[in-house]
């Protein structure tokens, strides 16, 4: 089966470091085109991996020689070059959030789904095995039965003039650490959450929200809290509660891929840690990416539970 070629739309630092070498290092993958608009900057980057550096993304779109698109812009940016991508018939990984609109999120899945495509918004970390793990130990019964789920993920302050502290480019803590611990809820619980409650703050210098704090409730009477922030002492963790003990993951949402994961698991008093062995959450979900499409899956409509869920948020904080 012939490689499946690759354009990445910009040269984001997450695409640099972390996302085209995945790419150039997973077998069956291709990384074809770069697009940017300084023919500078995707000469630069295209030449790290053999691949043709293009100027402007709609040229890129334009070529017949690319299977499907990797989109690292601002988050503002995702529903317009999404859109153009499908309709140029190319599949779509983009980065999360899809999209910072329900509406558009919800018109994204339709257009991939009736145009026979696959759209995939890159959340990385439900791709690592450490979460196969804890499900596990939940379905064995190690804490009884879940009471209640606590997640959080923040960062330092990046530096002045980043796009995450830009609303116009679809900036703030929600979208971007907010989503991780959103995610992780629905990863754990289902799809069918509601929020109780919901606040977003905002630093005295900054129009756009640096942390946040969520309450929701599960069908079932489960309780969630969820924090997170852009101003704040790295934390990426989730605790799950339960009738018997409780597990915790640390470095849960952004771990390197030589870090070998300790779950604790407490129960009826009595602590231990789970080694689990290291994975690399960046290959593996470039890898689903393209099994995926190999596989002409259908996109997961988790996309538009996560927009619903994200736009409730927002609209409860606002009240």
């Amino acid at each position: 089966m012939s490689a499946l070629r690759i354009g990445v739309l910009g040269c984001a630092d997450i695409a640099r470091r972390r996302m085209l070498p995945a790419m150039a290092a997973t077998p069956g993958v291709h990384v074809a085109a770069v697009a940017s608009r300084d023919t500078g900057r995707a000469r630069e980057l295209a030449g790290h991996f053999d691949a043709r550096p293009v100027h402007g993304y709609a040229a890129l779109l334009a070529r017949d020689d690319i299977d499907a698109v990797y989109i690292p812009l601002p988050a503002a940016l995702h529903a317009q070059w999404a859109e153009a991508a499908l309709r140029a018939g190319k599949h779509v990984l983009a980065e999360k959030p899809l999209t910072t609109d329900l509406a558009a999120t919800q018109r994204l899945l339709d257009l991939a789904t009736k145009s026979g495509l696959f759209l995939m918004e890159n959340v990385m970390f439900v791709h690592h095995s450490q979460h196969k793990a804890v499900e596990k130990l939940l379905a064995d019964g190690a804490i009884g039965e879940l009471r209640s789920f606590q997640a959080v993920f923040a960062v330092p302050r990046l530096p002045v003039g980043d796009i995450r502290y830009r609303p116009e480019l679809g900036g703030g803590a929600l979208w971007d650490t907010g989503v991780y611990p959103l995610r992780a809820a629905l990863h754990f619980l289902g799809e069918r959450l509601g929020v109780v409650g919901a606040t977003l703050s905002h630093g005295p210098a900054d129009s756009v929200d640096t942390s946040g704090a969520v309450l929701l409730r599960a069908p079932n009477g489960v309780g969630v809290q969820l924090s997170f922030g852009l101003d704040h002492g790295y934390r990426s963790a989730y605790e799950l509660w339960g009738s018997e003990g409780s597990i915790t993951v640390e470095r849960a949402f952004t771990p390197p891929a030589d870090h070998r994961p300790r779950v604790r698991l407490e129960r009826r008093g009595r602590a231990k840690e789970v080694l689990l062995p290291a994975d690399d959450q960046v290959a593996r979900t470039v890898a689903a990416f393209a099994r995926a499409v190999r596989s002409q899956a259908a996109p997961d409509p988790v996309m538009v539970s996560q927009a619903r869920l994200l736009q409730d948020v927002r609209a409860r904080a606002s009240a």
